[in-house]
């Protein structure tokens, strides 16, 4: 298993006034090669917890582990080469001369001869779809999109396991939007990687996900497969979570008629669900 939380708790500003428990005892289990997504209202534990999977944060109590790798320990200089993290507009973390050399700057902190800097850069923006021509140009003059891809670029060269990230399609168009997914979706399917997405977006979320942990408060209340989270529109609401457009339309409809008994998370089920009740419907009248 890529991530294992034992009854994780954390606490900010211990032993102080003003101390605030952000966890309490979660635990989790994140499979090797998942899509994994989680989802909670502002201020329930989303950032504490992600941050603990790469040691940036330690756990108060309980303990997290990756790839096997406690992340208790002092020295976490494994831990890091495993784990990817990719915040909110990472864009505003490009900071060099030139595109190759944002996107280098991780690997040559590794030690790596130029040549294998050059082999692991080129091998990155292949698999990102990143114009050669773009690595001589600085990081500042490029589009927003661009600029989204080279940052996920300086994490992905360093060939993490996991990667994990805060709002991915956070400030993109449609079509920045698009593209990022199909990026993680191929980094996911074609090269196995697991990917962890905080995200308000349900759509989003809904499509992408194979799993999705709900934080409430600082606990998971629940983890399941899409389709089994956002069937209980009335519970996700209580908790001042979104469910996506279709799906609460198609329910609106099956309110109707009650012909729709499935939960519909995008168009194109909905679609086909429509279509296949009119096929019906005329074979009926036939």
């Amino acid at each position: 298993m890529a991530v294992r939380f034992e009854k994780v708790s954390y606490t900010y500003f211990e032993g102080g006034a003003s101390n605030y428990r952000a966890l309490n005892e979660v635990s989790l289990t994140i499979n090797d090669g998942e899509f994994f997504a989680i989802i909670g209202h502002s201020g329930s534990g989303k950032s504490t917890l992600i941050q603990l999977i790469n040691g940036l944060l330690k756990p108060t109590e309980g303990k997290v582990f990756v790839d096997g790798i406690d992340t208790g320990k002092k020295d976490l200089r494994e831990l890091r080469k495993s784990v990817g993290m990719v915040f909110q507009y990472p864009e505003h973390q490009l900071f060099d001369e030139t595109v190759f050399d944002d996107i280098a700057f991780g690997v040559r902190k590794m030690g790596l001869s130029e040549e294998e800097v050059v082999e692991r850069v080129m091998s990155t923006i292949s698999i990102l779809g990143i114009s050669e021509s773009l690595l001589k140009h600085s990081p500042f003059e490029i589009s927003g999109g661009q600029k989204r891809r080279v940052a996920l670029a300086g994490v992905i060269v360093m060939n993490p396991s996991i990667l994990v990230l805060d709002e991915p399609a956070a400030g993109l168009d449609p079509q920045g939007k698009s593209e990022i997914f199909k990026l993680l979706r191929r980094l996911n399917k074609e090269i196995g990687m697991t990917i962890i997405m905080v995200s308000h977006n349900m759509e989003d979320v809904a499509i992408e996900a194979d799993r999705i942990a709900v934080l409430v408060e600082g606990e998971i209340t629940i983890c399941d497969v899409p389709k089994e989270i956002f069937k209980n529109q009335a519970q996700l609401r209580k908790i001042h979570l979104d469910v996506p457009e279709i799906t609460t339309f198609m329910n609106r409809l099956n309110s109707k008629n009650g012909r729709f008994k499935d939960t519909y998370l995008c168009v194109e089920e909905a679609k086909t669900a429509i279509m296949n009740l009119k096929a019906v419907k005329n074979n009926d009248e036939n």
